[in-house]
């Protein structure tokens, strides 16, 4: 029977390989930071990261590395168990004590990351007499995680505030019985951000509970680090926020819903992630509770973060590249062409930029782009150095 299958599954590979839209892999050997050595795929040889989500270069903080140390000797590896038979221990409840506390929310439960938080929240929280209106370009995870739920399913323009009225008007005509409405917080191929103080006034209005998939948000944006809710003044009128472990805290793995307490208690009941996978292993655990430790106890990441983010979008701007619009620190080089995008970051490879062309279906047709991202462990030398690089690959490309 494989036969068969193998030559369809060549021919779809040969497809994707042809149309520039096949997604290599490189290896490196170096532990994930602001520098990495690539080994296989691409120029040997250390160069600098601009792709990774290491937003406030905490993957490879010595003081993180520590507390994992210290969380393994204690801890032990790994919890072999789903949390309601014996896959909970008291730094599972502290760090979800923490989180929901950090981000203004009555309770945290953790996943084992923000795909299976997503994952596991609409089927639980809606049936069909109710209703989640969803931003067009949420994340996959939102996506996937609305169509196992039978609510109905309401689609508004990317932020666009008359639409989700609209949406909102045309559940309310359907008799929905609870609404929800759900958005990224930050947008991750763009780096726009939700305006959520205008979808919360909405969702009052219309009677409707408010989610925001806060991944590209949480730990440095918000004066706190809190996220785009503390961004945007509205803390206290979110009713769900999603995240994960796996970027700017810490960048390892894991996920979490902090919500109202009697949200987070059904679905420590009913969310089948939670209940059929395996708990988050302790050391990310452990070592998570050492970044909310940092976080608060300094603003010098964001501070840093923040300084890199606005030289490079400035320095970008003045020679010339066409940037999206905004102040986060994914900052979008649109290209338009996807092979002039991949041969871009080629250019760029070969000159110590390490960095990734997105393309269609990631992105809509023409809109390839390479999406930048800062981090706090960047100096303004390594800024400097990759504006000069996309300058000079720019130069090779016009030939």
């Amino acid at each position: 029977m494989f036969d068969t299958v193998r030559d369809d599954l060549r021919t779809t590979l040969d497809e994707i390989r042809a149309a520039g839209l096949h997604k290599p892999e490189r290896v490196i050997s170096t532990p994930q930071s602001a520098t990495v050595e690539v080994t296989q795929g691409g120029r040997p040889g250390e160069v600098l990261n601009f792709c990774a989500n290491n937003y406030l270069g905490l993957a490879d903080h010595p003081e993180v590395i520590a507390a994992a140390h210290e969380a393994l000797d204690r801890w032990g590896y790994g919890m072999a168990s789903v949390r309601f038979i014996c896959g909970t221990q008291e730094v599972h409840k502290e760090l979800e004590a923490r989180l929901a506390a950090f981000l203004g929310q009555e309770d945290t439960i953790l996943y084992s990351s923000c795909f299976d938080a997503n994952g596991g929240v609409f089927e639980t929280l809606l049936g069909a007499e109710d209703a989640v209106i969803s931003d067009a370009l949420n994340h996959a995870s939102i996506i996937d995680g609305i169509r196992l739920s039978k609510a109905r399913r309401f689609r508004y323009a990317n932020r666009d505030l008359a639409d989700l009225e609209t949406q909102l008007k045309e559940a309310n005509a359907g008799g929905a019985r609870r609404k929800l409405i759900v958005t990224d917080g930050v947008f991750s191929m763009d780096g726009y951000v939700a305006p959520l103080a205008e979808i919360c006034d909405l969702a009052d209005r219309y009677d409707a509970m408010v989610m925001v998939d806060d991944s590209h948000a949480t730990g440095f944006v918000g004066a706190g680090g809190r996220g785009t809710a503390e961004l945007h003044g509205v803390m206290d009128r979110v009713d769900i926020i999603t995240g994960t472990l796996g970027k700017a805290l810490g960048g390892a793995s894991g996920g979490f819903a902090a919500a109202r307490a009697e949200i987070v208690a059904l679905l420590r009941q009913r969310s089948r992630p939670y209940l059929f996978s395996n708990t988050l292993a302790p050391v990310i655990a452990a070592a998570s509770l050492k970044v909310l430790d940092l976080l608060e106890s300094a603003d010098d990441l964001r501070v840093r973060l923040a300084e890199n983010t606005a030289l490079f979008r400035s320095r970008m701007t003045e020679a010339g590249f066409d940037i999206l619009p905004g102040d986060h620190a994914i900052a979008p080089v649109m290209i338009g062409d996807a092979s002039e995008a991949a041969r871009m970051a080629e250019l760029l490879l070969e000159r110590g930029v390490y960095v990734i062309g997105f393309s269609y279906p990631v992105v809509p047709q023409d809109k390839a782009r390479i999406r930048v991202q800062l981090s706090a462990a960047h100096s303004t030398e390594d800024v400097n150095r990759a504006v000069d690089a996309f300058i000079a690959a720019r130069a090779e490309l016009a030939g």
